[in-house]
């Protein structure tokens, strides 16, 4: 990824070095605690005339990655934090959120389409956030995901 403006000045992200990142966050692990991360993140997008669609792209994965990152990587215990990233260019955006659980291997999550889990209330959140971001990275151990959304191809994410 072209990581833009900020060349200069860079961070170890899980023992790579990247740029430092446009924003960053440590919310409580409490559902009324994820918004600032969105709304922070959404304002730039609108500052950079990212249209409706990728916008609303963005938002729903921000918010499914947030979810999982509270419900299954945290367990909802407000004494944990979600860290979350981003990295804003022009043409795309990059947002890291990673919570403090043990992680998990995202191969091992069941297939929201088929037929037996249909009608299952969970388990469709990886699969929104590959179907509208362009690229989904899961790092290990599994308590931290990037997504990348690109402008000029924007999801589905490859398996990742």
């Amino acid at each position: 990824m072209s990581w833009g403006h900020r060349e200069a000045a860079t961070t170890m992200v899980n023992g790579t070095s990247h740029p430092e990142p446009h924003g960053e966050l440590r919310l409580p692990a409490r559902s009324d605690g994820l918004k600032p991360a969105e709304q922070q993140i959404l304002s730039e997008l609108e500052r950079l005339d990212f249209d409706d669609s990728a916008r609303f792209a963005v938002r729903l994965a921000t918010e499914e990655a947030l979810a999982n990152a509270l419900i299954h990587g945290n367990n909802e215990d407000p004494n944990r934090t979600i860290h979350v990233r981003w990295w804003v260019e022009p043409n795309a955006v990059t947002i890291e959120i990673q919570d403090e659980g043990e992680g998990f291997d995202p191969s091992s999550v069941p297939d929201p389409t088929a037929e037996e889990n249909i009608e299952l209330p969970s388990g469709r959140g990886i699969m929104l956030m590959r179907s509208f971001m362009s690229e989904v990275e899961f790092i290990p151990p599994g308590n931290c995901v990037r997504m990348t959304y690109r402008i000029d191809s924007p999801g589905p994410a490859a398996s990742s």
